[in-house]
């Protein structure tokens, strides 16, 4: 996904000098193109996070549309006040880039995990998340964030370079991407985020039911999901995140914003939160507390 944004990334730069990549000391064999293309509008700016979103602001009030990039819990958490009183509050065009969403960088520690991201972004009414499960998403998601500068979050997997066989042409907050929709059976399995493999096996084993995924959300978008939600006796959610917080806790929600008697029953698959202190390769992480 990594270079599936550079790409895309240094592509749009060649047609608007308004975009600007900072870096956080790191992302070395991945920003390359852009700093070599873009030298001026390039910036490295150490470790020091917080400063990295200050001088997003900064560009941001002066017309520009600064990328942020970081390994996932770097330019969030440590980034929080920046994000809820200068980006989010003032409603300004920073896209914050994170790198290992979920156990992407389990073998870290949990000071790398980023489960608890979802949680943080979704809190800000201005911030729409772009949570792509797979290239194409990618595409879509910046396509979408490009022609609609605004506060936002792209949740990118640090290693996943997954094709999927769809075409995506148009994409937009709150849209589901179905990838199986049979229009007369009444479960549905909906994910969000770099989860795809574990749908598709999930599929798997319920061939019978509908499969979509939503990579653009947030607090925006969340009175949108209810007539969508009715339409299905069983949703199953997908994330790879906590509970607390997450997405299948965010289309719950989406239930009690609505006042007809929707009567679908909403099952989640998460991490679980024993995870937290546990070491080891994204693949055993995932197996071993949740994602199986």
């Amino acid at each position: 996904m990594r270079k599936i944004f550079i790409q895309k990334l240094v592509k749009e730069a060649s047609k608007n000098k308004k975009i600007v990549l900072i870096v956080g000391d790191l992302g070395y064999g991945i920003v390359e193109p852009f700093k070599q293309k873009f030298p001026k509008r390039f910036f490295n700016v150490g470790v020091a996070e917080q400063s990295m979103a200050g001088l997003a602001v900064g560009l941001a009030l002066k017309g520009f549309h600064p990328f942020i990039y970081s390994i996932a819990n770097f330019p969030t958490f440590r980034c929080a006040e920046q994000i809820r009183n200068d980006i989010d509050y003032h409603n300004l065009p920073v896209t914050i880039v994170s790198v290992g969403s979920g156990l992407g960088y389990g073998n870290l520690g949990y000071s790398h995990h980023a489960i608890q991201d979802y949680a943080l972004l979704r809190s800000f009414p201005n911030t729409v998340i772009a949570s792509p499960s797979n290239n194409q998403e990618v595409d879509g998601s910046l396509n979408y964030l490009l022609k609609n500068p605004q506060p936002s979050y792209l949740r990118l997997d640090k290693s996943l370079e997954l094709n999927s066989n769809k075409k995506i042409l148009n994409m937009f907050p709150g849209k589901w991407i179905y990838y199986k929709n049979k229009v007369t059976n009444k479960n549905l399995i909906l994910s969000t985020g770099s989860v795809f493999e574990n749908c598709k096996k999930l599929y798997e084993k319920h061939k019978e039911y509908n499969w979509a995924t939503l990579p653009l959300w947030g607090m925006k978008y969340k009175n949108q999901q209810a007539k969508k939600i009715k339409k299905y006796k069983k949703i199953i959610t997908v994330e790879n995140h906590l509970q607390d917080g997450g997405f299948g806790s965010w289309l719950t929600e989406s239930l009690t914003q609505n006042d007809n008697n929707i009567k679908t029953k909403i099952i989640s698959k998460f991490l679980d939160k024993k995870v937290i202190g546990q070491v080891g390769s994204e693949k055993y992480l995932n197996s071993k507390y949740g994602l199986k």
